[in-house]
């Protein structure tokens, strides 16, 4: 980014919620401390756009990360209909190629000034050198595959990436200051790692070249997820 974000804009709290009700309960508790929420592929399957309607109403930002991986065509109409919801980030997968890609950025400029910024997710969090060459038959390692695919996001348009804290150092010098980064496995010093693989403490993953820390269980499964988010916002630096 060319101008550093406030701490409070740097933090997405994860709606990984199973419908309205808890998603909205969720966002009553973290109100007044939170702006921006990922709607996921969990509570978008269970409620469609009204749980995007339901945060833009409450005055807060979302995040749509539905990981568009399909043919050029379809993916540019799918980014198109997210630019009518009004969200402000959208994700593609980048292993969907440089025509998917393009596809995607393009759709998301014709939205104008307030379009959505386009990001290509690179390599899930869940993901490590091992699972990538024995599964997935990538003889790469995990941070050269991730650069890889930045660099197809950039030249196609996209406004930036999502990957892991551990890439965001590397990323930010590859793409320079201003292409977006978005961390998630990002978790407070001492909580559990859960099925992330590649995680960072909040204050880590920022001084590493994120601009934006996707959070979810570590707050929205507190006792106060408020005070935990507050907490994580505590630790950002200004």
């Amino acid at each position: 980014m060319t101008e550093p974000l406030a701490p409070r804009r740097r933090l997405i709290v994860a709606l990984d919620a199973p419908g309205l009700q808890e998603a909205e309960s969720l966002l009553d508790r973290l109100a007044g401390v939170v702006e921006w929420f990922k709607v996921g592929s969990q509570l978008f399957t269970a409620a469609g756009p009204a749980a995007v309607e339901l945060v833009l109403k409450r005055g807060g930002r979302v995040f749509l990360d539905l990981k568009y991986h399909d043919i050029p065509q379809v993916v540019g109409g799918a980014v198109r209909e997210a630019t009518r919801l009004g969200v402000g980030l959208l994700t593609v997968h980048a292993s969907g190629g440089t025509a998917m890609l393009r596809a995607a950025a393009q759709a998301g400029a014709d939205g104008g000034p307030a379009r959505p910024r386009v990001l290509a997710v690179t390599i899930l969090t869940s993901l490590d050198r091992a699972i990538l060459q024995r599964e997935l038959q990538a003889p790469v390692s995990v941070a050269g595959q991730v650069v890889h695919l930045a660099g197809l996001a950039r030249a196609a348009g996209c406004d930036g990436v999502v990957a892991a804290p551990p890439e965001a150092r590397s990323l930010r010098l590859t793409l320079g200051p201003e292409a977006l980064i978005v961390t998630p496995g990002v978790r407070p010093a001492g909580a559990d790692a859960g099925d992330q693989r590649r995680i960072a403490t909040p204050a880590a993953a920022i001084r590493a070249g994120a601009d934006y820390l996707v959070v979810g269980r570590p707050i929205t499964g507190a006792p106060d997820p408020a005070a935990a988010a507050a907490a994580i916002l505590r630790e950002l630096p200004g």
